[in-house]
């Protein structure tokens, strides 16, 4: 039962309270770069969330061994180890994906989400909790790159996962284009922080 508590505590941090892209407002360029699509926006959530589990969990076995003043190229060696094993996966089993979100998923190595966690809480806790944090925030990264992808998708192709929903027309063609990349993502920020507003406001 503790288990299971621990858990909903982690996934509620990763998703709502700590959620990496709408409240900590980390990884902002693959963010607006690759939710131009649902498609690519669940390939860079998947991928990022690999390299979040695995990283956390290697670099919380080796806390200790790390010395100090060199442990952040310690950690960049670490999580470019485990992008290099998600782009060569992507590239042999989802080719289309993996070209469509070219340099973005070896841009992966230096994203700030993944170093965020890395010496905030892998570098801190032992590898099980790291891990946990890892997949959690990595669930709730994908969620937000979904969000945002998937009304840039129907308002600025008219398409949903590649289906059209309009047929064939083009609603707000902006929201394709960065500019509505950032609209869409400020709206989905001040959303967030208008209902954890209210719910501090309540307690």
């Amino acid at each position: 039962m503790a288990d299971k508590i621990k858990f909903t505590d982690f996934l509620k941090e990763g998703i709502v309270n700590n959620n990496p892209t709408f409240v900590q407002l980390l990884g902002m360029c693959p963010t607006l770069a690759t939710s131009t699509s649902l498609l690519n926006a669940l390939g860079m959530g998947a991928a990022a969330t690999f390299v979040l589990i695995c990283s956390n969990f290697v670099i919380s076995l080796l806390r200790k061994l790390i010395p100090q003043k060199i442990r952040i190229a310690a950690y960049i060696v670490i999580i470019a180890g485990f992008v290099t094993m998600i782009d060569l996966l992507m590239q042999a089993f989802v080719p289309a994906l993996s070209n469509s979100l070219g340099l973005f998923i070896p841009l992966i190595v230096v994203n700030c989400i993944i170093l965020a966690r890395a010496e905030s809480f892998a570098s801190k806790n032992k590898p099980l909790p790291s891990a946990l944090d890892g997949l959690t925030m990595g669930i709730g990264f994908t969620i937000a790159l979904s969000c945002v992808a998937t009304v840039r998708e129907i308002l600025g192709s008219g398409t949903l996962l590649g289906f059209e929903l309009f047929g064939g027309a083009v609603p707000l063609t902006i929201f394709a284009l960065p500019a509505g990349g950032f609209l869409v993502l400020g709206f989905f920020i001040a959303l967030v922080q208008f209902l954890k507003g209210r719910k501090d406001g309540a307690k």
